[in-house]
């Protein structure tokens, strides 16, 4: 017996499960990961450098700690919808077009570079400075404790913070269809709001919630591992 799609929702849902929403999941999951890695590759040292130069830690610098902190704090305040405008002549410089799903990423790593830097910030002050007396007694670098103190102490927590930022920008996609990002908020805004089908949008935010679902748990999985 061959199972069909359309059976479960009224009008043409089925076609449109093949035709359009299976292509605009992929497209939201390519921004998503697209644009999570490339908001880490920036965010991560920002995040680093944020911690270490803070007063009394391994490299304290006011100056670099306070500059930095205010022009994340600058980037972090702006919406990401107004964000994503005041950014269309930028992206359109770098990417050719403001449109469509790579357009996208642009002004999604932009945004989710400087949040990430906080997660990070806060995973890494999670680490009792004991342990980091500890590696300078023995004579360690501050390379080394970075890479062998501060960054293994706080994996459980980072990979927290990565399925807490990855669901972030699961939101900011479905924004970024507003203005022809693609994705399946570009779905649910010109095939369900604009056509008036409910089911349509329906179906887009049972995917999403699916999404992630997945990603908490995969995270909160791992990070329980990484703790035992």
């Amino acid at each position: 017996m061959s199972f069909n799609v359309g059976s479960l929702f009224p009008g043409s849902v089925g076609d449109l499960l093949l035709q359009l929403i299976i292509p605009a999941t992929g497209e939201t999951l390519y921004m998503v990961f697209a644009s999570t890695v490339l908001a880490y590759l920036i965010g991560l040292p920002l995040g680093i450098i944020l911690v270490v130069s803070s007063p009394g830690h391994i490299l304290p610098n006011p100056w670099v700690e306070r500059t930095l902190g205010t022009v994340i704090n600058i980037l972090r305040s702006a919406p990401f919808i107004i964000l994503l405008v005041a950014l269309i002549p930028f992206t359109r410089s770098i990417i050719g077009t403001s449109v469509g799903t790579t357009a996208a990423i642009v002004p999604l790593v932009i945004s989710t570079a400087p949040f990430v830097a906080r997660v990070v910030e806060t995973s890494l002050k999670e680490v009792p400075y004991g342990v980091i007396e500890a590696a300078l007694s023995m004579g360690a670098s501050p390379k080394q404790i970075i890479q062998k103190v501060l960054l293994p102490e706080a994996k459980a927590s980072l990979i927290l913070g990565v399925a807490i930022t990855t669901i972030s920008v699961i939101g900011y996609t479905a924004m970024a269809g507003t203005v022809g990002g693609g994705g399946l908020g570009d779905l649910a805004i010109q095939y369900g709001y604009n056509r008036f089908r409910t089911d349509v949008m329906i179906v887009t935010v049972i995917i999403l919630v699916v999404i992630v679902q997945i990603i908490q748990s995969l995270g909160t999985t791992l990070a329980r591992k990484l703790t035992n």
